[in-house]
């Protein structure tokens, strides 16, 4: 008995350890930079400055037929799958347009530009600079999936329309943690708003 008891203390202490090295890595990665201009009925609206991202278009219109696949190849792209054998430094969050036809991007860190970016092996992969835009956002934990997205969309939807916002129907999710990543999950449903 004390032997099993000594082996779930040494896993605990894993699982503890990692994630505690887990929460310090991606504490330090860069973010998509944005402004808070207001807080209404829990949710924030922001405005985000313009930034470049890397992008795949999925065949899929579920998240978590999705997920995994776009992640493959947008990693496999900045782990080292381009023309110049060059690594690109990961950002946060990891965003899915939740349009008809799905869209999986990587933000690009800041300082790189679109002339100086290798090219991607993988010709699913192209880039995209996204205007300053303002949106509205509302967030959860836990780990996503679709019914949940979908919950908080209706969710932010109506509290657009009861705080008589206008928005443009371009829903997208934002994911801010790695998988592993169990404590303190990150979740976001945002759309583009009409001014």
């Amino acid at each position: 008995m004390n032997a099993i008891k000594i082996i779930l203390l040494i896993a605990l202490s894993i699982f503890l350890a990692v994630q505690f090295m887990s929460f310090k890595s991606t504490s330090s990665v860069e973010e998509y930079q944005y402004d808070v201009l207001e807080e209404i009925d829990g949710i924030e609206i922001r405005n985000y400055k313009k930034a470049l991202f890397t992008k795949v278009e999925l065949s899929s219109n579920k998240y978590e037929k999705i997920s995994g696949t776009g992640f493959r190849v947008l990693a496999g792209y900045i782990f080292g799958g381009n023309d110049a054998s060059e690594e690109i430094s990961m950002t946060s969050p990891v965003v899915v347009e939740m349009q008809e036809s799905k869209t999986m991007m990587f933000m690009v860190p800041n300082d790189r530009k679109l002339k100086s970016l290798p090219q991607p092996n993988n010709d699913n992969i192209s880039f995209v600079e996204l205007p300053s835009r303002k949106m509205a956002a509302i967030r959860f934990g836990g780990w996503a999936n679709q019914k949940k997205i979908n919950t908080h969309i209706n969710e932010l939807k109506e509290i657009l329309e009861i705080n008589k916002i206008e928005h443009k129907g371009n829903f997208s999710f934002f994911g801010y943690n790695p998988p592993y990543e169990v404590f303190s999950r990150r979740n976001e449903v945002l759309v583009e708003l009409i001014n």
